[in-house]
């Protein structure tokens, strides 16, 4: 893989690590409409067999329902901030 092409990746994962913990509705919702207004490649994305064990592991979870409805994510988060 060129310097480049592992410079892009850590940045996407960075960005992706980021954005899993944003919880405002409205600063997601910009955002989107940032990316999606954006020029998109058509460049093919290579996952690393990181990220594609990943979504392995993600697809598991949905299909053993090993998964938390946003409400009680976020009083699971609240509950987590007051413990810190």
């Amino acid at each position: 893989m060129s310097r480049s092409m592992a410079s892009v990746d850590a940045i996407r994962n960075n960005l992706i690590e980021k954005l899993l913990t944003i919880n405002n509705k409205d600063y997601l919702n910009a955002l989107l409409q940032m990316v999606n207004s954006s020029i998109v490649s058509s460049e093919i994305v290579k996952l690393s067999e990181e990220q594609k064990l990943m979504l392995q592991m993600s697809d598991e979870d949905v299909k053993r329902k090993r998964y938390l409805d946003q409400k009680t994510l976020d009083k699971e988060d609240l509950k987590w901030l007051k413990g810190l």
